[in-house]
C-alpha cells in the first residue's frame, strides 16, 4: 500500500525550551495529525517550527481551494490550529503562524526557518512573558435608542400633545434620534479614550483591527465600533483587566468586551498597524 506523499503544515515558530518535543507527544493538530517539533539539525539554539504532516491530496492548492469554501471544515481546522498554539504557550514563547502555512517537505520548511531565523528570534524575544488581550467596544443600536426615545416621549405625554400636528411630531422624533445617536457615539469615544489611557500604562504594544460588521455581528452586543488588541506583560495582566472593568462606568449605552489571555496572534509579525501604545491615535 503506497503512502500518500505529505505536506508540512506549520503552526508556529517557538523558542527552545527543555522537553518541548516530549510535551507534544500526545498532541493532535489539524485533521487529527500528530504534532512534532522540527528543529535545525545542527543543534542550533535558535527557533524551531511546530508541525504536522498532512496529506497532499487534501492540502494541496486545488484541495484547499475547495475546502476553504466548506465553513464546517474551516471552523474545525481553525480550532485545531488554535488549540495547538494554546497548548504550546504552556511550555514556551510562541510565534503563531497563519492558518494553512504549508511547505513541500521538511527540507523546504527548514530552509524557510533558516532564512527567517533572525526575524523569528527578534519577535520571540519581544513576545516573551507577554500575552494578548482583545478589547472591543459596542454601542447600542439605533433600534434600541429609538425604542428608548419613544418610551421617554410617551412618559412625558408628547404623543398626545402632537397628535394634531404629525409633522411636528415627526421632526421632534427625528431630532431626538439624532441627539441619541450623537450621545451614544460620544460615550463610545470616552470609552475608547479610557481604554487607550489604560493601555498606555499596562500594555507595551497595540493593534487596531477593523471593526466587525454584518448581520451576524449585531444583536444584543450592539454595534462594534472599536476592535483592538494589546500586548500585555504577564505581571500587569490583572491590573489591565481590572482597569478595563472600570472603563465603561457611567456610559450606559456602551459595552466593553475583554477576551484573553491569548497567544499573541496580532503581534506575531511586524505590521504597519502595530505600534507602541504611546504612539497610537484615538478612534
Amino acid at each position: 500500500m503506497n503512502h500518500e506523499p505529505g505536506l508540512i503544515y506549520v503552526y508556529a515558530a517557538t523558542a527552545p525550551a527543555p522537553g518541548l518535543g516530549d510535551s507534544l507527544a500526545d498532541l493532535r493538530g489539524v485533521g487529527g495529525a500528530p504534532v512534532t517539533l522540527l528543529a535545525p539539525r545542527t543543534g542550533s539554539p535558535g527557533p524551531a517550527f511546530v508541525v504536522s504532516e498532512v496529506p497532499s491530496g487534501q492540502w494541496g492548492e486545488e484541495g484547499l481551494r475547495a475546502r476553504f469554501e466548506d465553513l464546517a471544515w474551516l471552523e474545525d481546522t481553525a480550532r485545531a490550529h488554535h488549540e495547538v498554539i494554546q497548548a504550546l504557550t504552556e511550555h514556551t514563547v510562541v510565534l503563531p503562524l497563519r492558518l494553512a502555512t504549508l511547505y513541500q517537505d521538511n527540507n523546504r520548511a527548514l530552509e524557510a526557518l533558516s532564512e527567517q531565523r533572525d526575524i523569528f528570534s527578534a519577535r520571540l524575544a519581544l513576545l516573551a512573558h507577554h500575552v494578548e488581550y482583545g478589547v472591543k467596544v459596542y454601542v447600542a443600536t439605533e433600534a434600541d435608542t429609538t425604542e428608548a426615545v419613544g418610551a421617554e416621549g410617551r412618559s412625558h405625554g408628547t404623543a398626545s400633545t402632537d397628535s394634531a400636528s404629525p409633522g411636528k411630531a415627526y421632526l421632534r422624533a427625528r431630532r431626538a434620534q439624532h441627539h441619541a445617536r450623537e450621545d451614544r457615539y460620544q460615550q463610545a469615544r470616552r470609552a475608547a479614550d479610557r481604554i487607550a489611557a489604560t493601555a498606555a500604562v499596562h500594555a507595551t504594544h497595540g493593534v487596531r483591527h477593523p471593526v466587525q460588521t454584518g448581520p451576524l455581528t449585531r444583536g444584543e452586543a450592539g454595534e462594534n465600533v472599536v476592535n483592538d488588541a494589546f500586548l500585555v506583560p504577564d505581571e500587569k495582566t490583572e491590573d489591565f483587566r481590572a482597569a478595563l472593568e472600570q472603563a465603561g462606568q457611567g456610559l450606559p449605552d456602551v459595552r466593553i468586551e475583554v477576551t484573553g489571555p491569548w497567544a499573541p496572534y496580532s503581534f506575531a509579525m511586524p505590521s504597519a498597524q502595530a505600534a507602541d501604545t504611546a504612539d497610537r491615535p484615538g478612534p
